[in-house]
């Protein structure tokens, strides 16, 4: 029972920063998108930001 749980479970979860980086860099062309990419990711694409104002 706990098996069938855990497999539900893992369908309905985000996928992580890094699943999200990997996908991103899976989708290249050539070896020119794929730097690109990189150095995108490297900026913080996906990494959130906090932005203190005040």
């Amino acid at each position: 029972m706990f098996g069938y749980v855990s497999k539900i479970a893992s369908k309905l979860r985000a996928p992580t920063i890094e699943e999200r980086e990997m996908a991103y860099l899976n989708q290249s062309v050539d070896c020119i998108d794929l730097e690109y990419r990189q150095r995108q990711i490297d900026r913080g694409m996906f990494r959130r930001r906090n932005h203190n104002f005040l």
